[in-house]
C-alpha cells in the first residue's frame, strides 16, 4: 500500500494510527559533499551540476502544491535563482543543502498564495468540512481527494503540517528524509505528522 493511500485510510476509517517510515540516515556521499562546495563557491560547472540533481525534485514538490505546471516551472526558477543570489552574497546553506532548497521552495509557494488571495489560510476549528461520500473506500476517496481538493485541504492546515503531509504522502520520504527536509528532528516530525493527519481528517469528515 502506498504513503497516500495509508494516508486515505487515517483520514476515513478507524483506528488511526502513527504511521512507521523507514529511517534511513540522510547522509551525503563524499563526491556529492565534494560537489556541494563547489557550489558554495559559486563555480558555474558546479552550479549547473547541481540544478541538473534538483531542479525535476523541486518541480515536483512545488507542482504537488500549486497543480498549475507553468507556475511550477516559473517558481522552479525562482528558487534557483534565490539559491545563486544566496551563493553570491556567502549567505548559503549552513547543514543540510536539499533542507535549505526546499525550505526556499515551501516558502515562495507560500508567498504566491499570499499574493494571489487565492486561499484563505484558516483555523483549523474554523474550517468548513469537505464531506466523505459512501460506497467503496478505494473509489470514493480516489473522487474525494482529486489533486485540487486535497490541495484546497492543505492550506486549511498549518503551513508546517501541510509541508509534512506533502514530503511524507505524496512524495514518500521516509521520516529521515523529512527532517533533514525540515531541520527537525525525527521525534519532532512523527508527531508533527501525527498532528497533520488528525487536522486533515477533521477538515474532510463531517
Amino acid at each position: 500500500m502506498s504513503l497516500l493511500n495509508s494516508l486515505f485510510s487515517a483520514l476515513f476509517f478507524t483506528p488511526f494510527h502513527v504511521f512507521k517510515g523507514d529511517n534511513v540516515a540522510c547522509t551525503e556521499s563524499p563526491d556529492q559533499q565534494a560537489l556541494l562546495e563547489r557550489a558554495s563557491r559559486a563555480e558555474p560547472a558546479a552550479l549547473g551540476e547541481v540544478y541538473d540533481q534538483y531542479a525535476d525534485r523541486i518541480y515536483a514538490y512545488i507542482y504537488r502544491r500549486v497543480g498549475q505546471a507553468e507556475v511550477a516551472e516559473d517558481l522552479t526558477g525562482q528558487v534557483f535563482m534565490r539559491m545563486l543570489e544566496a551563493v553570491r552574497r556567502g549567505q548559503g546553506w549552513r547543514s543540510s543543502f536539499s533542507g535549505w532548497l526546499y525550505r526556499i521552495a515551501h516558502n515562495l509557494v507560500i508567498d504566491y498564495y499570499r499574493r494571489r488571495g487565492r486561499v484563505t489560510l484558516v483555523d483549523i476549528d474554523e474550517a468548513a468540512p469537505i464531506r466523505a461520500t459512501h460506497g467503496d473506500p478505494v473509489r470514493s476517496t480516489e473522487s474525494l481527494l482529486s489533486r485540487e481538493q486535497l490541495r484546497a485541504a492543505l492550506f486549511q492546515l498549518t503551513e508546517e503540517q501541510a509541508q509534512v503531509i506533502t514530503l511524507r504522502f505524496m512524495e514518500e520520504r521516509s521520516i529521515a528524509e523529512v527532517a533533514d527536509l525540515m531541520d527537525k528532528t525525527e521525534g519532532a516530525i512523527k508527531a508533527l505528522q501525527y498532528r497533520a493527519v488528525l487536522a486533515l481528517r477533521r477538515v474532510m469528515q463531517p
